[in-house]
């Protein structure tokens, strides 16, 4: 072989090894990010690689204040006797979910912890520039005193369809917005890389990480806000997402022929007819008492409160129904004000919400309440960015 083959042997096989060891790293990365904190021999077993390779990628990692190591013996934890990765809380995202009646911003970690919670109450939906403005000034308050921490990019879960491509949200109809560069906005705003989803499709990837659908291959996910309902489902392990990315939409299933008008422009869909307000406002509460909702209506005695919940159950049973027979899944998880309705209508002797679901369509079907409650959507939008860091670490560190 030739000096000039080998110049161009070198850079493809140095290529190779890097692209292996950048892999590797987000192989490590990722698991102790869904996972928790694990041991290096248990990373060492659940990677393949050798000892010595992991400690490498490891203490990389760490270098990067992506993960931290407890060489304690056992690392506090009995019968482990090799040092513990954890991830560490010095790389965070900035999470943005706006509703019709608050922004909320938050601070979340690795492996899932929101770290800080702000909500900031409006009276009514607005502008994308006024969100923009208000999400602003939360995330400046929010981050103040945060100097030791490092924010790598901004995750917005936006309550309507959004081009994931640069964040462009095509339509929400509940704010007036269409084609509204939301991502390109904020991100101006703020200095910081932004991405944007669907909401209620980032909550489905937030409970399937961490929460009541983890591990679940075939998942129907339904969420309720204030500005109205969505969803998702997972078939096969892997998300529907449609030809354009806007496939869940089950807050557009159609409940009932003489209904009201929906804000798409058709009439009978479960958003326009089953509603967060009318729920708040038949037990008394605020709508930043929200999280309560659930109790309140479980425990609910007033005849014009029952006859709200009964009839909005009923509507919710007809839109499950038609979800469990077109997707067959084995888990219905249920978010937001849903799991507040589910919970409330058994409470007060509902029947199955799957009872006139096709029997073998319905048989084994899991149903659940989101196990990740109001932090939900912005452990989704937080996915968002560390997806991406996960992917290749250095470089998204680089580019924060």
């Amino acid at each position: 072989m030739s000096a000039s083959d080998l110049s161009t042997v070198r850079p493809s096989a140095g290529g190779a090894t890097d692209a292996l060891r950048r892999s590797n790293l987000a192989t490590i990365l990722g698991l102790v990010h869904r996972d928790g904190a694990l041991s290096r021999s248990d990373l060492t077993r659940l990677t393949g690689l050798n000892r010595s390779t992991v400690g490498d990628l490891v203490a990389e990692l760490a270098g990067l204040g992506l993960v931290e190591v407890d060489e304690t013996p056992g690392g506090g934890r009995a019968g482990r006797p090799s040092p513990v990765v954890r991830v560490s809380d010095s790389v965070v995202a900035v999470a943005v979910n706006p509703e019709v009646d608050a922004v909320i911003v938050g601070l979340v970690g690795l492996g899932g912890r929101v770290l800080k919670r702000v909500r900031i109450e409006t009276a009514s939906a607005r502008s994308a520039t006024e969100t923009v403005t208000l999400a602003s000034a939360g995330i400046a308050g929010m981050l103040a005193g945060e100097s030791g921490r490092r924010v790598v990019g901004i995750g917005v879960a936006v309550p309507g369809q959004v081009r994931l491509s640069d964040g462009m949200v095509r339509e929400a109809t509940h704010f007036g917005w269409v084609d509204e560069p939301l991502a390109a906005r904020l991100s101006e705003a703020t200095g910081h890389r932004v991405w944007a989803a669907n909401a209620a499709v980032l909550g489905l990837r937030a409970e399937s990480a961490f929460g009541a659908g983890r591990g679940v291959d075939d998942l129907v996910y339904m969420i309720g806000g204030a500005s109205g309902i969505g969803g998702g489902a997972i078939g096969g392990g892997r998300l529907l997402t449609g030809s354009a990315g806007y496939a869940g939409e089950f807050g557009h299933t159609f409940v009932r022929s003489d209904g009201r008008h929906c804000s798409c422009g058709s009439r009978g869909c479960l958003e326009a007819e089953v509603t967060q307000a009318e729920l708040l406002e038949a037990v008394g509460l605020e709508s930043a008492q929200a999280p309560s909702l659930g109790e309140r209506l479980a425990a609910a005695d007033d005849p014009a409160a029952l006859a709200v919940i009964e009839r909005d159950y009923a509507l919710l049973q007809i839109a499950t129904r038609n979800a469990v027979n077109v997707f067959n899944p084995s888990t219905l998880v249920l978010g937001g004000f849903l799991a507040a309705l589910y919970r409330g209508g058994r409470a007060h002797g509902a029947p199955d919400l799957l009872a006139e679901a096709v029997h073998s369509s319905r048989e084994g079907v899991v149903v659940s309440e989101a196990a990740l409650g109001p932090d939900q959507l912005l452990i989704g939008a937080a996915e968002l960015v560390f997806s991406e860091l996960i992917a290749d670490p250095a470089r998204a560190l680089a580019a924060a």
